[in-house]
This record gives C-alpha cells, structure tokens and sequence, in this order.
C-alpha cells in the first residue's frame, strides 16, 4: 500500500514526539507500506512567529508573512527526516516548492492549482520516506504562499491524489472525529465512519478536526481520509464515499462557531441590483459571507438585509458596508460580535422530515432564541447569542439521542 501519513503540530510538539512519530513511521514502513509524510510546525511556532511579525509591524504584507510562516513547517521536516533517518529507514525533506505545490497568488490562504510531486514519486520509488512541509507552496512566479490555517490537512491529500496513495492518514492529538466538541458534551461519540459530505459541512461549521478544503479536495479526487489520534493505535474514523448505512442515521453531529459576526443594513431601498452592489462589494475583498437574511418590506420602499462573515474579517466587512450603504441610500449598518453559529449534519436528513422542527423546538424549550437559519440538504444552522453555545450543543446532542447510546442501528431496527 501506498500511505500518506499527516501529523499537526501537537503530533509532533517536541523532539520526544518528533521521534515517536519518527518510530511510526518506520513501523508501518517495516510492515510492507511506501509512505509519505506531511508534518505542520510545531506546536505554537506558527503563533510565535505571527507575534515576531507584529512587534515588527502592525499590518505586514502577506507576502512577508507566508515567508515568514512557511518556516515553521521547513523546520518539522528537516527534524522529522533526521529521526527517521535515526532508525536506519531512509528519508528526505522537501519543501513546498521541490513537491511542486502551484497555488494562486492570494497570499496567506492560496488555493492549490495543481501538484506534481514528481520528486515525491521518485523517492518513493527508491523505498526512500519523503517528509514533505505542509502549508505551503508556491506561485508561477515562484512566490512562496501558504494555505491557511490547517492548511497541512490540504498539503497531505493533494499529496496523496497525486501519488495515487491507498489511504491518507490524518493524525491528530484527538482519536477521530466525533458527534460534537468532548470538552463540552463528555458523552459525545467518535464515528467509526462519515461521509465526504458531512465532514465538508462539519468542518466549514467550526469542527476543527479537518480543514475544510482538505475534505473538499479529498472528496473531488476520491482519496479515502483516516483522521486518528498519533498517541495510540486506535482505529479512528474514516472519511469516504456515502454509503447505503449513512443514510439511517438522521444527524450524524453538532458543531459549533464562535468565531461569527453579524453585520446589519438597515432601510436598504427595496428595488433590483441592490443586494447584487452589497455582496459584490464584499466578495471583491475576498470575503465569504454565510447566512443571509432579508427581511420582507412592509411598505414597499424599505427593508434590513442582515449576513455574518467570519469575526476575524467583520471590520473590513463593515468599512465595505458603510461605503457601499452611502451609495445605496441605506439608513444604517449595525454589527454584532456576540454570536454563535449552531449546526446539526446528517446525510440522513434528506430521506426524514421533521429535523429542522424538533431543532427549533428543542431550542425553544430552553429558551434559546434563534437570530437567524440557514439549511441545505443535510444542514440545519441557527444563529444564537453565543452565551447559550454550550448549552445548545447539549440541549441537540441530547435530541438527536448522539451519544453512546445512540450508535447506527442495523436496517430494520430502527
């Protein structure tokens, strides 16, 4: 088999753990398998060296900073390779650039436009390990970019698309992937498998367990994604093709996302093209909006139109507003910061009605008010005041009997 092992920055936090993964690595090399490796930096590097750059400067260029944080991980390959090395299993490191990662030119969250790894293939076929840094790559013109944060999740399946690996192991510092956060719901259970569409939706919701466009990616390109814990041999969960089973479990998982703002415009001229001018405006200063809501005009001339943006991008998102608000003729924008985003996912969703109504209602039954919904096939979100977060994610988790007790059912036992 072909493997591509990934391991984040609590995997491989120190030298003690650097040389555990190193002794993993080697076992499953000694067991018959050609394996890749992508490793993020250390545990807190990449937040040291963000904090160097803003005592240099308060705004930096993105084009300094991916430099600058793209060191982080060039540093966990060097010393991941070294380890390797140390038990007599041959190993190199690369670089972003030598794996022949092509990205746009959006520095500090670049998409991948396509991957050779040619010098990963070539390693492997001379049962060398390659130890690749993810979180990087580079432009046409050879400028360094990075991915974003979690941007490694991204690095490991686009390496393993490209090689055609058997399966693309995530290790983590968690055991899989589970019905919701365990800090908060201690009953909360791990899947033994999920879908490629549920894990997007989990993973775009807050569930920081897999970046979301690694999930994307993988799904695209059909790589089959283990997401496992790198301190025990547990067998974690397994990210794949939908299948019949998926199906009879109506929600599969609660997230969470506190890092939302809502922004407000109100007395927007109820007329054509006017919430097209808004979001253009928006959308040119690469910012994704989430949930949408406009209100019905009572009179005919005037109506609020309220969206949220992630919290880090909210007051770039407000001057946008302000600016385009003048032009509109729109009486007023508000924002507020003290929100959360509450989601259940479930691909059974689509076959069973009723979900968003027993939501709603356990919601209510605590009065837990709803700001603001939004649903797609196998997604139900409410917007909360985020002082109710945790309780909401218990009071759902509860409802949709998720935790031990709750395990899939086989076919006709329901």
């Amino acid at each position: 088999m072909v493997i591509v092992q990934k391991y984040g920055g609590t995997s491989v936090g120190s030298i003690e753990r650097i040389k555990a993964v190193a002794e993993r690595v080697a076992r499953t090399k000694r067991a018959g398998h050609s394996v890749a490796v992508i490793v993020s930096a250390m545990s807190g590097e990449t937040d040291k060296l963000i904090g160097l750059a803003q005592q240099v400067s308060r705004n930096p260029e993105g084009r300094e900073m991916d430099l600058l944080l793209s060191s982080g991980e060039r540093i966990s390959a060097a010393l991941t390779a070294m380890a390797i090395s140390n038990l007599g299993i041959p190993a190199l490191s690369f670089t972003g650039r030598q794996v022949g990662i092509i990205t746009d030119a959006d520095h500090t969250k670049a998409k991948i436009e396509r991957i050779s790894a040619d010098k990963v293939k070539e390693a492997l076929g001379r049962g060398i390990v390659p130890v690749i840094a993810g979180f990087q790559g580079i432009t046409e013109t050879s400028e360094v970019t990075t991915l974003g944060r979690g941007g490694s999740d991204l690095t490991a399946v686009a390496v393993a698309a490209a090689v055609k690996a058997d399966v693309c192991e995530i290790y983590t510092d968690v055991d899989g992937v589970f019905t919701t956060d365990p800090n908060i719901v201690p009953e909360a259970r791990k899947l033994d498998k999920i879908s490629y569409d549920e894990m997007l939706e989990l993973a775009s919701l807050g569930a920081k367990v897999l970046q979301a466009r690694s999930v994307e990616f993988a799904k695209k390109y059909d790589v089959p994604v283990v997401v496992r814990s790198s301190f025990n041999d547990n067998p974690g969960t397994l990210v794949v093709k939908e299948d019949s089973d998926m199906e009879d479990v109506v929600v599969s998982g609660v997230a969470y996302d506190k890092n939302q703002s809502k922004i407000t415009v109100t007395g927007v001229p109820d007329k054509p093209g006017v919430a097209a001018r808004l979001f253009e405006a928006i959308a040119g200063a690469n910012i994704v909006v989430d949930m949408i809501v406009q209100n019905v005009s009572s009179d005919g001339k005037a109506t609020d139109i309220s969206f949220t943006v992630p919290k880090t991008e909210s007051r770039q998102a407000v001057k946008i507003t302000e600016n385009v608000v003048s032009e509109l003729g729109a009486r007023d924008v508000k924002i507020r910061d003290d929100i959360a985003k509450i989601s259940i996912v479930g691909v059974g969703m689509r076959t069973h009605s009723g979900v968003a109504a027993k939501m709603f209602g356990a919601l209510a039954q605590h009065r837990i008010n709803i700001m603001m919904i939004s649903t797609s096939e196998i997604k139900v979100s409410c917007v909360i005041d985020s002082k109710y977060t945790e309780l909401a994610v218990r009071v759902l988790h509860d409802a949709f009997n998720l935790g031990e007790g709750g395990k899939r059912k086989p076919k006709g036992k329901r």
